[in-house]
């Protein structure tokens, strides 16, 4: 059954002043992701020596660069989306084969695209698009079409494209981020349990299939996430000293700027997947608990502002990108304890990166761009909030 009783599939006609949208706009929304960026940067500091250079200072230019875009998508009109959605996803696809075709290579990976006066990687642009596209289909999907096998059979292609060209690259981790949020917005629309369960057991069937097609790197991390201990010095030493750095810095941490382990060195990829512990070891049980209630606060705006949604779209596209986000969470934190394998997923607004910051800084703007478009259809039609 649908999570969302009434698709109400229309926008209503009504154009929005800038004041109107700029006035509607949910500033506490934007204030808690500026406290997560700001722990982000404090951390950055950190690990290049107490210096905002070159890391912090390049990730408040990469910040300020997706405020613009924030503000950008924030303050337009959700139509415009939906209407090029499709469009956009297109845009996205081409720029994954030309990855594929003449990518630039980093980190022993083909990802990036580099336009010169910027390095664009076009797998983070797919989940924001892919979202739209996925929502902008199922807008029009009464439940009697999402009850039918065959009306799942585009999605699941739109879906499947980009899934297959990252995996080329290869990025393992991005292409299931791809696959968990599309089966998230399955759920949402209203697909029977029983095609989860029927597709969960057709993946377990082909593991040892799939197993073949993994790069060697791949195996091995996940040989090394079911015991790392047999080869510490190797593949094992990432999650190995992860663990130790997590454990070290006990309740309150060892204090801003006293990591041991982060400044000798030990951690590997500190500024970047790994910066949880940094923010472990220094600042504790305490600070890491912070850091997730920040999150936890930041999903669940998303989701409210999502669900106020009138049209189908919006609620699909809010919820979709909330989604996104709360993987990036999940995987991360997930991956430093050892929980799954090393995938190479950034922690949020917090690891450094262009490609990150700017989308998830978009994806929040199309959050917010649903909030803003909603608080001015209801507040012209004269509904309470509250009733809705």
């Amino acid at each position: 059954m649908s999570l969302f009783l009434d698709k109400n599939n229309y926008f209503k006609d009504f154009d929005l002043s800038f004041k109107d949208r700029l006035l509607n706009m949910s500033w506490s929304f934007l204030f808690f992701i500026l406290l997560v960026v700001s722990i982000g940067i404090l951390l950055l500091y950190s690990v290049s020596g107490g210096s905002f250079s070159p890391l912090a200072e390049r990730q408040i230019m990469r910040f300020l660069m997706g405020c613009s875009v924030f503000f950008f998508i924030s303050l337009s009109d959700l139509r415009i989306w939906m209407k090029y959605a499709y469009v956009l996803y297109a845009i996205s696809l081409l720029m994954l084969l030309a990855v594929d075709i003449f990518g630039h290579v980093g980190m022993g990976a083909q990802r990036w695209l580099n336009l010169g006066f910027i390095r664009i990687q076009p797998s983070e642009l797919m989940k924001i698009t892919l979202v739209m596209a996925l929502a902008r289909y199922f807008h029009a999907s009464s439940d009697e079409d999402v009850e039918k096998t065959t009306h799942l059979i585009i999605p699941s292609i739109l879906m499947a494209l980009p899934v297959g060209l990252i995996l080329l690259q290869p990025d393992l981790g991005t292409a299931l981020m791809l696959v968990f949020v599309t089966v998230a917005i399955f759920w949402i629309v209203g697909v029977q349990w029983w095609k989860f369960a029927l597709v969960g057991l057709g993946g377990l069937i082909c593991i040892p299939v799939a197993w073949h097609f993994l790069h060697d790197y791949q195996k091995k991390r996940v040989l090394t996430f079911l015991n790392p201990e047999t080869d510490p010095l190797g593949q094992g030493y990432h999650i190995m000293q992860s663990k130790i750095t997590l454990g070290s810095g006990g309740v309150f941490g060892k204090g801003f700027l006293e990591g041991t382990q982060s400044h000798l060195n030990f951690i590997p990829e500190k500024h970047t997947d790994f910066i949880f512990t940094v923010l472990s070891e220094e600042f504790g049980l305490v600070g890491a608990a912070f850091l997730l209630l920040l999150y936890m606060i930041i999903i669940f705006y998303g989701i409210r502002m999502s669900l106020k949604s009138c049209n189908f779209f919006g609620k699909i596209l809010g919820i979709g990108l909330t989604v996104n986000f709360s993987l990036y969470v999940f995987i991360n934190i997930a991956m430093v304890m050892g929980l799954m394998p090393v995938v190479g997923i950034p922690l949020p607004l917090v690891s450094y990166g262009g490609s990150a910051m700017l989308v998830l800084m978009a994806g929040f703007g199309l959050i917010e761009c649903v909030h803003v478009n909603e608080e001015m259809v209801i507040g012209r039609l004269g509904v309470d909030k509250d009733e809705l």
